[in-house]
């Protein structure tokens, strides 16, 4: 390979223009010729037994070109790159623009580079990190949760339907007094004020008894699911077969005994106190990485190729199809059951993507400033849950895995660290909310 040119042509596009020698060229034709001869027949020779100058005559001096050349073009544009020190964020684009036995070849690669990136502020970032202090009424919210999980159901058979009942009844729905599909139950529970049927249903059973028969009227929603009854008029026919309700235990000692460690509902209450508190604490620590980050990206200076974006995004949804298939569910029928094109579900992953791609350029900026290092150490201890998981030796899984990446990513995760050690809390900084938040 003779390397005769390395141009800028764009922001972060390099073209790299290289020959192949006739004889290099010539060598690989022969190669590609003997490995393919089995397979050819011609008449007057046995397969596998014809001349190559006989298939050339016959087929075209160029018969064997294409694949000679795609057994040189891996490693001969591998040597190019790296004589040139560039660093690729995408596969090139090559050409060939002149090819002859005489002359051999000669190909022109254009190269999409890692761009270069500055940040010049990523020392002493400042950050708010405000702990939420945990009141009576969370505690008390905690413990109503706990309760509703630990509630009995009793039956009432000595008043009629209230709120928060749960109803057992049977239904039936008409229009113009015919009956429609899909409007009929039987032995049907529903929990009054739940809002699972349509406005002005569930409000029309308070105050009916046990084995009362009696119809309700009622309009369906305009942008009803069901376009058919969408915005019509209906009656149902009901019947209530049986009401309950949940009694709520009170938080006491014997139910501290019976759904915790502790002895008392003090020594429990205690405790979920000293949970929140800590998940308080954590939400704070988490919030208050994310806004130096989050201001890293934003002192981040760089001219970043569209390319990477979208290479994020594919291994964004190939995660996600990963967790759906977990789930016993293909990427397919997700977005079937969301109605969104694969254009629009991409789109969903665009800001995402941006921002770990520049965070990422920024962290293995500053990896580079800083001249961090890993040890083999290091690198062993990062591998060990690999080993065990794998039941592999060490070396075996290292030789399994891309290491030059491996390694890049450890010193990103030490950047990281060093930027979130060397922030500064700054409590007067008023966190950005939401965009839908900060228009009520």
């Amino acid at each position: 390979m003779s390397l005769k040119s390395s141009e800028k042509i764009d922001v972060n596009t390099q073209e790299l223009t290289f020959e192949i020698s006739a004889d290099v060229f010539e060598d690989a034709v022969e190669k590609t010729y003997q490995k393919q001869k089995k397979n050819i027949t011609l008449q007057g020779f046995r397969k596998g037994k014809a001349p190559r100058k006989m298939v050339e005559k016959i087929y075209g001096e160029g018969v064997f070109y294409e694949d000679a050349i795609n057994s040189l073009l891996g490693p001969e544009l591998g040597n190019a790159i790296e004589e040139t020190k560039l660093v690729l964020v995408d596969r090139p684009k090559v050409e060939v623009t002149s090819i002859s036995k005489e002359n051999g070849i000669v190909i022109k690669a254009t190269c999409i580079t890692k761009p270069e990136v500055t940040v010049p502020e990523y020392k002493g970032i400042k950050a708010p990190k405000k702990v939420k202090d945990v009141t009576d009424d969370e505690i008390n919210a905690q413990i109503d949760v706990l309760r509703q999980r630990n509630a009995r159901i009793v039956s009432v058979d000595d008043r009629p339907v209230q709120n928060g009942d749960e109803v057992n009844m049977d239904f039936e729905g008409f229009i113009d007094g015919v009956a429609f599909d899909g409007g009929k139950g039987e032995g049907f529970p529903l929990t009054i004020g739940s809002g699972q049927f349509i406005p002005g249903f569930e409000d029309q059973l308070v105050g009916h008894s046990i084995g009362e028969e009696f119809e309700i009227n009622v309009t369906f929603p305009e942008e009803y699911q069901m376009p058919d009854l969408a915005g019509k008029p209906a009656t149902f026919k009901i019947k209530i077969n049986s009401i309950s309700v949940k009694e709520l235990p009170a938080f006491d000692d014997d139910f501290a005994k019976d759904t915790s460690d502790f002895d008392t509902a003090e020594e429990f209450r205690a405790d979920m106190k000293k949970h929140m508190e800590e998940n308080a604490e954590k939400s704070a620590a988490s919030a208050f990485e994310n806004y130096v980050f989050d201001t890293l990206i934003k002192n981040t200076e760089a001219v970043i190729p569209n390319v990477m974006f979208e290479h994020r995004i594919d291994t964004l949804i190939q995660n996600f199809e990963q967790s759906l298939q977990q789930q016993g569910m293909s990427l397919d029928i997700y977005l079937q059951y969301t109605g969104m094109t694969m254009d629009a579900f991409r789109d969903t992953f665009e800001e995402r993507a941006q921002n770990e791609v520049k965070l990422r350029l920024a962290l293995e900026k500053i990896a580079e400033m800083e001249n961090i290092q890993v040890t083999e150490e290091e690198i062993n201890e990062g591998l060990a849950p690999l080993v065990a998981q794998s039941g592999l030796e060490l070396e075996a899984i290292k030789s399994r895995i891309p290491m030059e990446d491996y390694i890049v990513d450890l010193k990103v995760g030490k950047a990281a660290d060093l930027v979130k050690e060397a922030a500064v809390v700054d409590n007067t900084i008023e966190e950005e909310k939401p965009a839908e938040e900060a228009a009520e």
